[in-house]
């Protein structure tokens, strides 16, 4: 325990219907020899030519992968567990190593031995198979997801750089727009004779005073304004008077402004001032159109900076890495998720860099994010702290989601462990998110009060020794 929450480490077990009684495993003590094995020693390891069946008697045996030059925790044994059998019937080296966590008791069961159970202890080999059965269709599992994760991976960055040069190019040819508009209805201006030189000069720097104020009014303050200048257009006996006003009030022009400007137009009884407001009011709406298009498409490259920076594309896997920006990245990526909730931030403001794969990280900001927003499940408060605890780079995700029911609160970082239904989670989430934590020499702890969830992970600021290796969450 770390301050009262639970430490999820590299742990995990078989379900009890895949492990051998204590009844089971004394009866099998006649076909095997007795392994003692201290903290810290190795059962086998990824060299060994393993030709035998392993069944845990007493103490810890922690399974682990060498994947580069890191090591990734997998699932721990404890008494009634049994591991290397198959490679035990194969007769192929391990692709595993087993090492002793605490003072262990192991019964060698060798290959030949083995066979012999089969046949005079059936029981015992029906809880070896079915525990087999279940170790290869998870792995198969795995493998399938990693294919399409890299599969997508590929498609991801393909699509990026494909949307990037179309996305800017129409960003740009909206600005031009903009100015073409705004050049073509001015110089249609110049050329309308139901307008005195003066009258045109008053809606030439009217429309340039919009343009550069620019809109203030909140929505709110904006359908007011709507309204009265709607009824001010009515009473001037404008047929379109609500479908001027919204553009008007967008321009952040009022009554007031208007009488001003029919003034300036033909006298105060607004004599051109229709023809005038119809300029002008076409002059905005095309203007606007363009902006909007402009920003839609900004959006879309901002989008795809975001993926761009979320996946490290071109990038090294191991550099110092802004923790915050990881968030505001996976922030941006998850925004159609995120709707409805309300995200808090809370960033230290000289947080420091720490040395991590980036990539990796935001794998684990994207898990607990999206587990958050399924919690809240729309309107909801979530909460993203980051900030630095010693020698630590500490981040919390917070929801105030119903929480995790105490039966399942030991079982949320087993692979292939989900809650959701068939088809919309694989399990591989969380367990993903601590072999990456994990493997950066930190951990993830949670703590699962009523009316509020919070996952924290705490990462080491200088990292790992990771020179020649590489940890990709498999």
């Amino acid at each position: 325990m770390t301050g009262g929450r639970p430490v999820i480490r590299a742990q995990g077990s078989a379900p009890p219907y895949e492990r051998l009684t204590g009844e089971q495993v004394e009866s099998l003590i006649p076909y095997g020899t007795e392994l003692r094995l201290e903290a810290g020693d190795y059962l086998f390891d990824e060299k060994s030519l393993v030709d035998s069946l392993y069944v845990v008697m007493e103490g810890e045996i922690r399974i682990s992968r060498l994947v580069g030059a890191e090591e990734t925790p997998l699932i721990t044994h404890g008494p009634g567990d049994f591991t290397g059998g198959l490679a035990a019937l194969t007769g192929k080296r391990s692709i595993h190593r087993a090492q002793a966590t605490a003072p262990s008791r192991v019964l060698q069961v060798d290959s030949d031995a083995f066979r012999r159970v089969a046949v005079e202890r059936p029981e015992i080999a029906d809880v070896f198979f079915s525990g087999l059965a279940r170790r290869i269709r998870e792995t198969q599992r795995a493998f399938r997801q990693q294919e399409k994760l890299a599969a997508l991976g590929k498609l991801s960055a393909g699509l990026a750089h494909e949307l990037n040069n179309p996305a800017a190019a129409a960003r740009r040819t909206a600005e031009e727009l903009h100015g073409a508009t705004l050049k073509a209805q001015l110089l249609a201006l110049e050329h309308d004779e139901r307008f005195s030189a003066e009258g045109r000069a008053a809606l030439a720097a009217l429309q340039r005073e919009v343009t550069e104020s620019g809109a203030s009014l909140d929505p709110l303050a904006r359908s007011d304004r709507e309204e009265a200048l709607a009824d001010w257009l009515e009473e001037r006996g404008f047929e379109d008077a609500w479908d001027l006003a919204p553009i008007l009030a967008a321009a952040d022009l009022d009554t007031a402004r208007l009488q001003s400007l029919a003034g300036e137009l033909g006298g105060a009884d607004g004599a051109g001032l229709a023809g005038g407001l119809e300029w002008l009011g076409a002059t905005l709406e095309l203007t606007g159109l363009a902006d909007e298009v402009g920003l839609s498409v900004g959006r879309i490259s901002e989008l795809v900076r975001a993926m761009k920076e979320y996946t490290y594309m071109d990038r090294a896997a191991y550099a110092e890495t802004d923790v915050r920006e990881g968030l505001e990245n996976t922030l941006t990526i998850l925004g159609h998720k995120l709707k409805g909730a309300t995200v808090q931030r809370e960033y230290e403001v000289d947080l420091p860099k720490i040395w991590a794969n980036a990539g990796e990280l935001n794998q684990v900001w994207t898990n607990l994010i999206d587990n958050a927003a399924d919690a809240v499940g729309g309107p909801g408060r979530i909460r993203v702290r980051a900030l630095k605890d010693g020698d630590r780079v500490v981040v919390e995700i917070v929801d105030d989601g119903p929480g995790i029911q105490r039966e399942i609160r030991n079982r949320i970082f087993e692979p292939f462990f989900t809650t959701k239904e068939i088809g919309e989670g694989t399990g591989l989430g969380l367990d993903i998110a601590r072999r990456i934590v994990v493997g950066h020499g930190g951990e993830i702890t949670f703590d699962p009060v009523p009316g509020e969830t919070r996952f924290t992970v705490r990462l080491p600021i200088k990292g790992r020794n990771t020179e020649g290796g590489r940890l990709d969450g498999s």
